[in-house]
């Protein structure tokens, strides 16, 4: 079973072009920083770019032990050779995703209201995400706040992994767990911090030990 606990970095291809830094320079801090929980997003490239990224990742973090999740395409997450997907509310059901990678990859699922968590905790996913749990820029459709009351209802409703997203740095990170999450989804406070991303990830995991 994945142990879920401390950091869960989120390579977000959007959010690294905007920053002007390359994939592989992110893995690369990410794995000099201690990351071992990383998840590749990419809402807007082509089968074909997705791919060549994710086998960028798996040369970056060959032999390190680490897990990679696929968002949202569990076909992919398989092609590339990932650990495992994380799908939304709108993408394929925790059940299907796990008939598409089999019993051995993971399945996460974001949730973002009480309903939503007890779904998720019913169903054959391995994780719940939570969020957002602060304001966010780096997601456009994203749901109101959850805030940290929303992380501690979410605790109370599944004994699975719990995942809090949105918004989160290093300030508030562990507020976050001490709510109850079990470790914490960062995207932006990882690219382009000061003393570089491999920095801000051994930060992070410092202040979550």
């Amino acid at each position: 079973m994945l142990r879920i606990q401390g950091l869960y970095a989120i390579a977000d291809a959007e959010v690294l072009a905007a920053r002007g830094m390359g994939l592989r320079e992110f893995g690369e801090e990410m794995l000099g920083g201690g990351v071992r929980l990383l998840q590749y997003r990419n809402k807007r490239g082509t089968e074909l770019e997705m791919m060549r990224d994710a086998e960028v990742l798996r040369e970056v973090f060959a032999g390190s032990g680490a897990t990679l999740i696929m968002n949202d395409r569990a076909d992919l997450a398989v092609l590339a050779g990932f650990d495992g997907v994380h799908v939304g509310q709108g993408d394929l059901s925790p059940e299907d995703a796990r008939r598409v990678v089999g019993a051995e990859r993971v399945v996460g699922i974001s949730t973002h209201t009480v309903e939503e968590v007890r779904a998720a905790d019913a169903s054959g996913a391995d994780y719940v995400a939570i969020g957002p749990v602060f304001r966010t820029g780096t997601k456009a459709d994203a749901a109101p706040v959850v805030g940290l009351e929303g992380v501690t209802a979410a605790r109370g409703l599944t004994g699975k992994p719990l995942v809090a997203i949105g918004g989160i740095t290093l300030g508030n990170a562990r507020s976050v767990v001490d709510a109850g999450a079990d470790a914490v989804a960062v995207i932006s406070a990882l690219v382009g911090g000061g003393g570089g991303s491999g920095k801000m990830a051994r930060d992070f995991l410092a202040r979550l030990r």
